[in-house]
């Protein structure tokens, strides 16, 4: 997961070395990154099938090889398609490795999913950390072809050779938690699609994810609206301008969100931790709305909504792996995972929705609105559905006409 990070957080670096040298505008490079993120998303159901077919070191192994020619590809790219098809390659091998990361820490770890579902979670969010000054300094001093080429093979690589040391549990090798709701027996992707709970938690999570994104897609050009973006913070032992530290923090708050919500759901229970990480964001976002023309409050409050925001893609995938079963949580999450998809495209409305009234702050409120609506959902509706639907998986599945019949011709 970290040595997949890059493909995602680093690509800010290259975009305007690649705009100096070809001379695009930054607009048409960038459609390489929204090409990454979709195909990411999307094909997260395809992938998920293999996972479930194939198991974690070969779709690992698989990934780390597209991760690896997806910056090799963009290394010798001379063309905006060239660094599509980089973008596309790079997403199909980010969406395997992430995904059969996260299935598999749901597989092994059934008491502590939400926790061990959020560090797997953090290494990707903060991976990235360790390597950003490295990539920046060689594309200072070589260059941003040979950056590619030479990250991409060593970030390939690692993830190729850490592919063999992964495992599935086997039968019997874990059992299911006595302190969380969770089902007793695997469900299929069929009989998932054919409950209420699932159609709830693709609402739920499509509403959260969605607002998140739009308040972090936007976050510079909100800050241009309320006037902070040069305003320099001055924390004594440096000085940094408003909006560059508040994107450091997204990362930071980021990687701290998802072991931390997900430790607290493992004790408390999803449903919970949901009412509270989704109140907290929404309260957030509109405070960020009414006091985020002080550089302070902007600050703080932008880190606060970061933190509340982070946590879902450990909630959600923990619930699914508590509801669902393990067996086939590969497609099933696949499929809820795409509700990342649907949040990216109508993250755009935002943009739309402020040249209509003029000002961030009507974004903000409408976003703040869709998170304690999730909230709400969690709080009075989804404990409901969860309880009826666990103890519904509790019995085992009636047999069918002819094992009836079987049994009757046995007995006699």
């Amino acid at each position: 997961m970290v040595a997949t990070a890059n493909i995602q957080y680093a690509w800010t670096l290259f975009v305007p070395e690649i705009q100096e040298t070809f001379g695009w505008e930054r607009a048409s490079i960038q459609i390489a990154f929204t090409i990454f993120v979709l195909v990411q998303t999307w094909l997260a159901p395809i992938e998920g099938y293999f996972i479930d077919k194939f198991g974690p070191r070969v779709m690992v192994a698989f990934g780390a090889i597209m991760i690896g020619s997806a910056w090799v590809i963009n290394s010798g790219a001379t063309t905006l398609p060239g660094f599509y098809l980089g973008a596309a390659v790079g997403g199909i091998g980010v969406g395997c490795i992430y995904a059969t990361c996260i299935n598999n820490a749901l597989k092994w770890f059934p008491d502590r999913r939400g926790l061990a579902v959020g560090l797997t979670a953090g290494g990707y969010g903060a991976g990235s950390a360790a390597t950003i000054l490295p990539i920046a300094a060689m594309i200072d001093s070589a260059g941003f072809q040979e950056t590619f080429f030479f990250f991409g093979l060593l970030q390939g690589g690692l993830a190729f050779l850490a592919a063999w040391f992964l495992r599935g549990p086997q039968a019997g090798e874990v059992k299911a938690s006595n302190k969380l709701n969770q089902s007793r027996r695997d469900y299929t992707l069929k009989e998932a699609l054919n409950t209420k709970l699932f159609w709830l938690m693709i609402l739920m999570f499509t509403c959260v994810v969605t607002g998140g994104m739009m308040a972090v897609a936007q976050l510079g050009v909100i800050a241009v609206d309320l006037g902070v973006k040069e305003f320099e913070v001055n924390l004594y032992f440096f000085t940094m301008a408003a909006l560059p530290l508040a994107l450091m923090l997204d990362r930071v708050m980021n990687g701290i969100s998802r072991p931390l919500f997900g430790y607290v759901s493992d004790h408390i229970g999803r449903e919970k931790t949901m009412v509270i990480a989704f109140t907290l964001e929404g309260f957030g976002i509109v405070a960020l709305g009414y006091f985020g023309h002080n550089p302070w409050a902007f600050l703080i409050l932008s880190g606060v909504v970061f933190l509340a925001w982070g946590e879902v893609y450990s909630l959600f995938s923990a619930l699914a792996g508590d509801a669902f079963g393990t067996k086939h949580i590969g497609k099933i999450y696949g499929v809820l995972y795409t509700a990342k998809g649907i949040g990216a495209l109508f993250v755009p409305l935002g943009n739309i929705l402020m040249e209509a009234t003029g000002t961030w702050s009507t974004v903000l409120y409408t976003v703040a609105g869709m998170d304690l609506f999730a909230a709400f959902l969690a709080l009075a509706v989804l404990p409901k559905v969860l309880s009826a639907h666990v103890a519904k998986s509790t019995v085992a599945p009636p047999p069918d006409a002819m094992e009836q019949k079987g049994a009757a011709s046995a007995h006699a």
